[in-house]
């Protein structure tokens, strides 16, 4: 196969198949500095090292209503996790969060998801970060529909992954490097249940996949597990605020045996906010009428956390 100009190699890429092409609304590359519609155009180099290595950061934010949630919390967290893997942004926090908020404006949308990337940058294929001059940094506005009200009055399957926590100094930074989270996707699927849930060599849950998860426990408490090895989730720790004021909220270790006697068992994420796991390792959840079903403390989380987003999150 002899090689071709560019024109033509153009014109091959943009007729290529892009599967999934039709959620993508709006994206921002801060290389080429301008907002793209055009979805055959989203397109990332391969040698940057946020590929090839796994070496950069991202967050996923939902919006609802214009409203972009936890948008500055995203950004703290990405700002720590930058400081960790000494990662310079291209461009400054103040412009990084404007031009998320175009990019989301930039979607016609009034909900959506967005992702947001920022890598050791183009220059190599080695490993090394000096390869790289300048870091990267992209946004991308993603169509999805809200989830149903079916999804929280009917709850989630969830089991314990054979999949070991991250280790800590990687557990607590949101890295591209998401493999083990793929395998417990995969473990679920093979399984036929919702969520795949971590718990360590002593027998302490961790998190799921793309997730936090948390207890009722059977005094009434909100128990969450140690932030040592999971991601601090911004969801999660929103939670914890708002059901403060209701119940008791504490951190510590949750075994199978607290899960067995638990009055709820709960999913945090910033799609869906809080959702009530029914049925753990096949056995149902919960006691006396709510055993098997969401509980009151899922359903009232879900929406006392949606009015907190949409109060306190940023406007397009």
């Amino acid at each position: 196969m002899n090689p071709v100009d560019a024109r033509t190699y153009l014109q091959a890429l943009l007729a290529a198949p892009r599967p999934g092409s039709e959620k993508y609304l709006a994206f921002y590359d801060h290389r080429i500095g301008l907002i793209g519609t055009d979805p055959r155009l989203l397109l990332v180099p391969l040698d940057d090292h946020l590929c090839h290595r796994g070496d950069g950061l991202f967050e996923s934010i939902c919006f609802r209503d214009r409203t972009i949630f936890a948008l500055d919390e995203h950004l703290a967290r990405m700002r720590d996790g930058a400081k960790a893997l000494t990662l310079t942004p291209p461009c400054s926090w103040e412009e990084m969060r404007a031009r998320i908020l175009d990019v989301a404006r930039a979607s016609g949308q009034d909900h959506g998801d967005l992702r947001v990337f920022l890598g050791r940058g183009p220059g190599g294929f080695g490993i090394s970060p000096a390869q790289c001059p300048e870091a990267s940094f992209y946004v991308v506005a993603l169509q999805n529909a809200l989830p149903s009200e079916a999804l929280y009055q009917k709850g989630l399957t969830a089991f314990a992954s054979a999949i070991p926590p991250k280790q800590e100094y990687l557990a607590r930074i949101k890295n591209t490097n998401y493999l083990p989270n793929v395998f417990m996707a995969a473990e679920a699927l093979q399984k036929g249940m919702d969520v795949a849930v971590t718990f360590d060599e002593n027998g302490v849950m961790g998190e799921a996949a793309i997730a936090n998860v948390g207890i009722v426990d059977k005094d009434g408490r909100l128990l969450c597990p140690e932030l040592g090895r999971i991601l601090p989730g911004t969801t999660l720790l929103a939670a914890m605020d708002v059901a403060a004021g209701r119940m008791p909220v504490l951190s510590g270790p949750i075994r199978k045996a607290d899960i067995e006697t638990a009055r709820e068992m709960l999913l945090f994420t910033s799609a869906t906010l809080c959702v009530g796991i029914t049925h753990f390792d096949g056995r149902p959840v919960g006691q006396g009428e709510h055993k098997g079903r969401p509980g009151p403390a899922a359903l009232w989380l879900k929406d006392a956390l949606l009015a907190r987003m949409l109060a306190e999150g940023a406007r397009f």
